[in-house]
């Protein structure tokens, strides 16, 4: 754990490694309420649903995961930071009762880059995460007047609930390069650039409020043996390593060895594409064999609607497929895959 004197400095490896050892081995899922379709549903105040949040959460712990990866959002922040920090914090406590640890991600570069507060538009019928929001988005993201609003939003939410052991950490950036494809149309020509330089301020700031929880983001794509640009910032800051891996059992051990030689904690923070041959039975296994944490996209089947796979944007589903892409369980509860659910209970049992 890091003392004070090692305000604003990355981790080392072992202080890294010694947090690591304290937590056990580590599996959880991307966790959103079934009847939210974005990061700003869940969590703002006209749909926000504890109730939901603890029954979710049951089932979860009941399936033997013991941490959750959830997504914020900086507008929330701005519109109304002391009821969404209450709420967060409530959050906190209901995972808490059910021995859950929260992985917060604060940022996120994925899909509509054009986020608005409010009631949010509906699905569209038969396609992969249609209402997934970029946070800052393109507007905000270098607005001089708003860059404050982004460092208050960073350092007073970790700062919230940075001597907090239920907090397992924070996932600063959702895969900072990702172009959003889907949303090639309004996304900006510079974005990458902005949020290259945007990226090291925001591992400052976290840092500046010197957390008992690890920083990370998670790289998704390219090299991770020689990594440059976006990636090696990432990597370069990291207290703990995360990656994104929807790969079939040999490229996602590949992608182990590639970030192994780092000598940090590492743990996938996305996996289960079930047509790519990344699955639990077969996924899980040698996470659990390499020490590696993991979570799967998707506790819950809902308004994500990420059981179609990614070509339901080309082609949206008349109906849904009989194998989900992800997610693990029916808003009732009951199991996609009852074998998934054996595979964690046997593996989390002997953690």
């Amino acid at each position: 754990m890091p003392t004070a004197s090692a305000a604003a400095s990355r981790w080392t490896a072992d202080q890294a490694n010694t947090w690591y050892r304290q937590q056990g081995w580590l599996v959880g899922a991307n966790y959103i309420t079934a009847t939210s379709s974005n990061q700003l549903e869940m969590w703002q105040a006209g749909t926000y649903d504890p109730r939901r949040i603890n029954g979710e959460l049951q089932v979860a712990r009941e399936i033997g995961l013991n941490t959750v990866r959830v997504f914020l959002h900086d507008q929330l922040w701005a519109q109304d930071r002391a009821n969404f920090l209450r709420r967060v914090a409530q959050f906190v406590g209901i995972a808490s009762s059910h021995g859950i640890k929260p992985l917060f991600v604060l940022f996120d570069s994925c899909w509509d880059p054009h986020p608005r507060l409010g009631p949010q538009r509906a699905p569209t019928k038969g396609v992969h995460n249609s209402r997934w929001v970029q946070g800052p988005g393109a507007e905000l993201i270098d607005k001089p007047e708003y860059q404050p609003v982004l460092r208050d939003y960073v350092t007073g939410v970790i700062g919230a609930f940075r001597t907090d052991s239920r907090v397992l950490g924070w996932d600063l950036w959702n895969e900072p390069d990702n172009p959003a494809p889907q949303y090639s149309d309004v996304e900006r020509s510079d974005k990458s650039e902005v949020v290259g330089k945007l990226l090291p301020q925001v591992f400052e700031w976290a840092r500046s409020v010197n957390p008992a929880q690890p920083l990370t983001s998670g790289v998704w794509r390219g090299s991770f043996r020689v990594p440059s640009g976006i990636a090696a910032t990432q990597l370069d800051n990291s207290d703990i390593i995360t990656f994104h891996s929807y790969a079939a059992p040999e490229g996602f051990e590949a992608r182990i060895d590639e970030l192994a030689p780092l000598g940090r904690p590492i743990l996938c923070t996305e996996y289960l594409a079930r047509e790519d041959a990344s699955t639990v039975e077969d996924i899980l296994p040698i996470a659990k064999r390499r020490g590696v944490g993991a979570y799967n996209w998707g506790l819950v089947a809902g308004r994500t609607q990420t059981y179609y796979p990614w070509d339901s944007w080309d082609d949206p589903y008349d109906a849904v497929p009989e194998q989900w892409m992800h997610d693990l369980i029916h808003p009732d509860g009951r199991a996609f895959r009852v074998s998934e659910i054996q595979t964690i209970q046997k593996l989390a049992g002997g953690a």
